[in-house]
């Protein structure tokens, strides 16, 4: 008697219906494969069930019709013969695919792969054979995924837009190059116009203090609008200063491509300057040192605090300045910095409650303009090789404790993947949940490890980068000098943030400075004691 089999087809997605008949995922070549094959064995095919854009790795059996239909026909005993063109199109789950050939075998169905023979589950071997054989599809999918992110991934490293939407201040142009389809491709490129509108938003933020939504309004009021001819949004704005576009550097995921010089809008310093600033202002209240805004005349909003009890001070508006002058009186509000621990809550500060804004900007202000003094004595060639040598040492360390953690939980993982086949031959005393969790964890360990190994190596490798950076940084700080005593008010505000960590002012207008980690070095100390007099 014929025996009669029933063939099974499955795709993963939509698109795989339309590949060409030569793709090995298409249903017609599946179909063509297993009616042949059927012909060849001398089996009359039955019925077809086909399974159009369903995951073989993420649709459970009991959830996939054709399946059930299946398992309803054979305990019916409609057929002898289940046929597909490779095994993995009855699945991908490592821990049911297995038992779900199994329970056909069972019941009387031979299971047969176009590719692989028939799957047979008479002995111990041929239950491990299944098992392993479903285990490396679940893999399979697994790469599946990863060779997408992967491939994606190589365009942009390779210096490659990988499509969507193209970021304000670029623009796309066919430039010549083709892909495997000898189709043309776009190429990003800065634009201009739009470019020196970036160059503009980063500026007006870090130069003036500005937020987003200043900075939008700014815009808004000089009648510059975005690629649609619409209004900036402070949401756009937050977004445009966070992307790392402007420094040339495309992105994919996880995957990067180098600094590319032709896509660089904004220089990396400036950059990491924005990114500082944008921290400092999300920071906590007692952590923040950069103000909020720059609106004001005080000098130190933002980063002053009570010497006494360490609370951070406000300004506030008391009373008036009467000035008389030439028969003619003019009035200004009288600002002070004020302990907020010493109006809310006194007995937390024993300190004085405020301090005349005017007397302690003077004192800072005139701090300021020593140490920019001090810039021109500063050899910048021997400072910026010593803090250069110093990064790559620690970077260097760094890496030599990265890369023995990498290859201990690498081991681990292979421990487990060891214990895996020994839960197979039912040698092993450990839960298999248990032992799949542990696995999955030392994966996802194994892989941080391997990202901080090719952070450190990239960082490295880098170094010269560092130095240039360094270079700019310097150069920064003697262009702060040059421009300190022409700038307006919410310029000086940047400035100072960004060379004062914070001022404490005590009884009697002592004053003590902590200045950032570049004017420590350049000056040879951490801190400036200073009197108001």
């Amino acid at each position: 008697m014929q025996k009669i089999a029933y063939n099974l087809y499955r795709v993963s997605t939509k698109k795989q219906l339309y590949m060409s008949v030569d793709n090995k995922e298409d249903i017609p070549m599946q179909r063509r494969a297993c009616c042949e094959f059927a012909q060849r064995m001398g089996w009359s095919v039955g019925r077809e069930f086909e399974e159009k854009g369903v995951s073989g790795s993420k649709v459970s059996a009991d959830k996939r019709d054709a399946i059930q239909d299946l398992k309803d026909a054979a305990l019916r005993g409609e057929f002898q013969i289940l046929l597909v063109f490779m095994f993995d199109r009855i699945g991908r789950i490592d821990d049911e695919t297995p038992f779900v050939v199994e329970w056909f075998v069972k019941h009387g169905i031979e299971v047969w792969s176009v590719n692989e023979g028939e799957q047979k589950i008479e002995q111990h071997v041929d239950k491990l054979m299944n098992y392993i054989r479903f285990w490396q599809a679940a893999g399979e999918s697994e790469k599946t995924s990863i060779r997408t992110k992967t491939r994606l991934g190589q365009i942009v490293e390779q210096g490659y837009f990988r499509g969507g939407t193209v970021p304000f201040g670029y623009r796309l142009e066919k430039q010549g190059r083709v892909n495997k389809g000898n189709n043309e491709v776009n190429e990003i490129l800065i634009d201009e116009r739009e470019a020196e509108i970036v160059r503009t938003i980063f500026d007006l933020y870090i130069t003036k203090g500005y937020g987003s939504q200043r900075i939008a309004t700014y815009l808004l009021e000089h009648g510059i609008l975005n690629r649609k001819g619409n209004n900036f949004t402070n949401v756009t704005i937050h977004h445009m200063l966070e992307n790392k576009t402007y420094i040339g550097i495309l992105k994919s995921g996880e995957s990067q491509s180098d600094i590319l010089p032709h896509l660089q809008i904004i220089d990396p310093y400036t950059f990491e300057t924005a990114q500082n600033i944008r921290l400092q202002r999300s920071a906590q209240w007692n952590e923040r040192r950069i103000p909020l805004n720059t609106r004001g005349s005080s000098l130190l909003s933002g980063n002053i605090f009570c010497g006494h009890c360490g609370a951070r001070m406000i300004v506030t508006t008391n009373g008036k300045k009467y000035h008389r002058r030439d028969g003619e009186v003019t009035v200004t509000p009288r600002t002070r910095y004020v302990c907020y621990n010493r109006t809310r809550h006194a007995h937390l500060c024993d300190g004085q409650t405020g301090y005349t804004v005017r007397k302690l900007d003077t004192v800072v202000d005139s701090v300021a303009h020593t140490l920019f003094e001090q810039l021109n004595d500063v050899p910048k060639d021997a400072l910026i090789a010593e803090r250069y040598a110093n990064r790559i040492a620690e970077y260097q360390t760094q890496l030599v404790m990265a890369k023995a953690a990498l290859q201990k939980d690498t081991a681990e993982v292979l421990e487990y993947e060891a214990e895996v086949i020994k839960v197979i031959r039912g040698e092993s005393k450990l839960n298999p949940d248990l032992l799949n969790k542990l696995h999955e964890d030392a994966k996802a360990k194994a892989a941080e490890s391997d990202q901080a190994v090719k952070k450190l190596e990239k960082q490295i490798r880098d170094s010269e980068q560092m130095k240039d950076s360094l270079s700019r940084q310097f150069d920064t700080m003697r262009t702060w000098a040059d421009m300190y005593d022409g700038c307006d008010t919410e310029t000086k505000k940047m400035i100072l943030s960004r060379i004062m960590k914070s001022v404490k002012v005590r009884r009697g207008y002592d004053i003590e400075i902590d200045f950032t980690v570049d004017f420590e070095q350049i000056r040879g100390s951490g801190s400036l004691g200073a009197n108001a007099g």
